[in-house]
């Protein structure tokens, strides 16, 4: 079994370096890839409510043969639901579709701006830590100016901000706001999906100086970043080669040198103008 180190968040909760994203793992072939990357090692788990998994990963925990106090369980809210009541009401309904009594870590899925209701469910959400019912509490897609208006008008700092970032879009702005203010960055869509990035020279050039398949380095790179990737694979061996990406490192100039593919976003999901709900 492989194991994925851990830092601590910026409430004390501890977080994996890596973890497995959960994005179109459905029916019976999803709660079978969450039981075996349970079992390969994996520890983080990011579904949302939007995905419409969050039942099969619910059922791939009880499937696993770890016990669930060692996972971190990750779900998000979608834009629909923003708003005080209407925050806690959708979270006691993930917590009953996955069949868990906690949350370990509570994500704002995409601010919506224009709705203007992501501080009274950030509010909402404090209110559901302090409960008990969620364990870390943070962000997805958010901006600079997002994260100041939230901490400004609460006083409570996300643990997470899980945005888009891999070699093409580095976030370096973003990510160095964070380490100030003690937020861990999370990747999604960390290897860039249907994009030539892994066949990049560099990436082709680095993986074959390291020894290693480009979604490594890749991976590794994101590590090297502090920022913890999420990749997706419903592949038992897929899965262990995603997650071994600890036994080499990165030097200085080899990061920098992936970096240098930085193109912008590949989706159109700027938090400013993007709304899902």
């Amino acid at each position: 079994m492989l194991t994925i180190p851990e830092v601590t968040l910026n409430d004390g909760h501890r977080f994996a370096e890596l973890g497995l994203g959960t994005y179109g793992l459905r029916a019976e072939e999803g709660v079978v890839a969450v039981a075996s990357a349970i079992d390969s090692g994996y520890r983080l788990l990011d579904t949302a409510l939007n995905y419409e998994n969050e039942a099969e990963v619910g059922e791939g925990i009880r499937r696993s043969s770890v016990d669930r106090d060692e996972l971190i369980v990750t779900t998000k809210l979608p834009g629909r639901h923003h708003g005080y009541r209407e925050t806690i009401a959708s979270a006691r309904a993930s917590l009953t579709e996955l069949g868990l009594d906690r949350i370990d870590l509570y994500l704002i899925h995409w601010p919506n701006p224009r709705v203007d209701k992501y501080v009274d469910t950030w509010k909402a959400m404090i209110h559901l830590r302090d409960e008990g019912l969620l364990g870390s509490i943070g962000v997805s897609n958010f901006t600079i100016g997002m994260l100041d208006r939230l901490v400004d008008e609460t006083g409570v700092v996300p643990a997470v901000n899980q945005v888009e970032l891999h070699p093409y879009f580095p976030q370096e702005q973003l990510r160095a706001y964070h380490a100030a203010h003690g937020i861990r960055t999370e990747s999604w869509s960390p290897l860039a999906r249907r994009s030539e990035l892994l066949d990049e020279p560099i990436v082709q050039e680095l993986a074959e100086v390291h020894r290693v398949t480009p979604s490594q380095l890749v991976l590794r790179w994101h590590v090297e970043l502090a920022s913890t990737p999420i990749p997706k694979s419903a592949d038992p061996e897929r899965q262990r080669e995603n997650a071994d990406v600890f036994g080499f490192s990165l030097g200085a100039e080899e990061v920098a040198a992936i970096s240098a593919l930085e193109r912008g976003r590949l989706w159109d999901g700027d938090p400013e103008s993007h709304e899902e709900f």
